[in-house]
């Protein structure tokens, strides 16, 4: 019989804005989130001065999210150094072994790996200037890691962050339950809801023009995504680089539509049945 994991959180601090230490059940990792301001607090924790892996989470001035993806064999003099090195971030998630069996090998195997998948995840922008190396380990190693990986993606999932969570949450649905939309001025794209959205797949087109009574955020949003490259002009339509996830199915159809709408009822399935339907009934 197979059991989850159970995951355990600890206040440092006694403050849910403060420091946090997670673990999980039968694994040697440890996790501690660190805000940016808590970092001259944390000599106090000698774990800190051993071997592990880090990231760096903020925001751009556009609002998008960032993270940098780093190994130390200090981990807390490594982040003393971004106090001044970098000023885009606003905290760190940590991840050493209690054991300390975690080496040089280990953590740029494991540098290198969480680059990748938050690179392909595509939801935040990588602050990493160089792509990782990545280290020879053994076979018996690399599964150690790749069990150490899939520890650390649950863990940064439940401390806040998606960065290893692919947007696609829709991609194994059945053909039948992919929602469409095909309208004027050449708006033909198809996309479905996931738990944080609704996601317009890569290669759905949206109308090249908006009508003059377009809310003036949708016109905003639009824009970025245009100039963002998201959105690029192909013959007289505009179409998705890549698969985007919009915090609403109406904010998608107002961005393919180019005008404002109501999306549990633009989107459709092959069988006319509109999102609101399928979700009610």
């Amino acid at each position: 019989m197979k059991f989850g994991k159970t995951i355990k959180l600890f206040l440092m601090d006694g403050d849910p804005n403060g420091r946090m230490s997670c673990e999980l059940s039968n694994w040697s990792g440890k996790a501690y989130k660190i805000p940016r301001i808590k970092i001259k607090d944390s000599y106090d924790r000698k774990e800190l001065e051993t071997t592990g892996v880090y990231l760096l989470f903020g925001k751009d001035e556009n609002e998008n999210e960032q993270v940098y993806i780093g190994e130390a064999e200090s981990i807390l003099k490594r982040l003393n150094q971004h106090l001044t090195q970098k000023e885009f971030w606003n905290e760190a998630i940590i991840f050493f072994s209690k054991d300390e069996n975690l080496n040089k090998a280990h953590i740029k195997y494991l540098e290198n790996k969480l680059h990748e998948l938050a690179v392909k995840a595509n939801r935040y922008i990588v602050e990493n200037s160089l792509v990782p190396t990545q280290s020879s380990i053994s076979e018996s190693e690399k599964a150690e890691m790749e069990e150490f990986i899939e520890n650390i993606k649950l863990l940064v999932n439940t401390l806040g962050h998606k960065v290893f969570d692919p947007k696609r949450e829709v991609q194994f649905l059945p053909r039948q339950e992919v929602f469409s939309i095909k309208a004027k001025r050449g708006s033909d794209a198809i996309g479905g809801p996931t738990s944080e959205g609704f996601v317009v797949y890569k290669g759905s087109k949206a109308s090249a023009t908006t009508v003059p009574s377009l809310s003036p955020s949708f016109a905003t949003l639009r824009n970025e995504l245009i100039s963002k490259g998201i959105l690029t002009l192909v013959d007289d339509t505009y179409e998705f680089t890549e698969d985007y996830l919009f915090s609403s199915p109406s904010t998608a159809a107002v961005m393919i539509m180019g005008r404002n709408a109501n999306g549990p009822l633009e989107w459709k399935l092959p069988n006319g049945k509109n999102l609101r339907e399928f979700e009610t009934t």
